[in-house]
């Protein structure tokens, strides 16, 4: 199977390097995506399920730890950081590579070789790492979103968060699903992902965040696919292959 490569990496002259390193280093590496922030990052992972994704640590819109934090175990990840040792700790803590800037191509070499004898294997859960690489490396981040205000009919609701059934995509509209009805929100789910804690709603398809709370079974569909039963709710909701690893024994 060929492997797929994502890189995302804000700094110009940084993206032209890496992926002229590793068009040499891996010809056979099928690049399915350079981004140019973490956003679009983490939209083309959803859309090209690579296998390998080199995230620059610091980008806008999301940061490469928290597209990490949402690929998990779905894909190998080597972060490319400025960072100092402090930050190299937390890499070294577990199974996960890096490489540092500015990117030298041996040390690139190495993390590829790494990552070409994993391949096989599933990769590592990265929660524990990245918390710790986050709480090391970022900024105060706000306080995570506890209400929204959302249209129902002609009326616009404050609604609690925790009451959240699921959100899904709907064309310009996120819908709003609680036990008792549906409201309509003009953000984007991919822009509202930001204000949510991820320990309470998961991401399980491009399309939808489900309170993990509201999760009466996961059952499977077929070989790669599940779909989620909903406690209070008649609606099944599609588990895309990127995100069956949260359900699995």
């Amino acid at each position: 199977m060929k492997t797929k490569v994502l890189i995302a990496e804000d700094e110009p002259l940084m993206r032209e390097r890496l992926l002229a390193q590793l068009n040499r280093l891996w010809p056979q590496a099928e690049i399915v995506m350079v981004a140019e922030n973490g956003n679009d990052a983490w939209d083309g992972f959803l859309e090209h399920e690579p296998n390998l994704v080199l995230l620059d640590i610091r980008m806008p819109g999301l940061s490469g730890i928290e597209v990490a934090r949402r690929i998990g175990k779905a894909a190998h990840i080597i972060f490319i950081t400025a960072y100092d040792q402090y930050a190299i700790e937390a890499f070294d803590a577990g199974a996960i590579d890096y490489v540092l800037k500015p990117v030298q191509e041996d040390r690139l070499r190495k993390a590829l070789d790494r990552v070409q004898e994993k391949l096989q294997a599933t990769p590592t859960d990265l929660q524990a790492i990245l918390k710790s690489l986050q709480a090391a490396t970022a900024s105060a981040k706000p306080e995570k979103m506890k209400w929204i205000k959302a249209s129902v009919g002609k009326q616009i609701k404050l609604i609690d968060v925790d009451d959240v059934l699921f959100f899904q995509s709907d064309t310009k509209y996120t819908r709003v699903v609680l036990a008792e009805y549906e409201a309509l929100l003009r953000t984007p789910l991919k822009d509202l992902l930001d204000g949510l804690d991820s320990d309470k709603f998961w991401q399980v398809h491009r399309s939808t965040v489900v309170n993990a709370k509201a999760i009466a079974a996961a059952e499977r569909v077929d070989a790669e696919r599940m779909q989620l039963l909903i406690k209070g709710h008649n609606e099944k909701l599609l588990v895309s292959r990127n995100f069956t690893y949260l359900f699995r024994e």
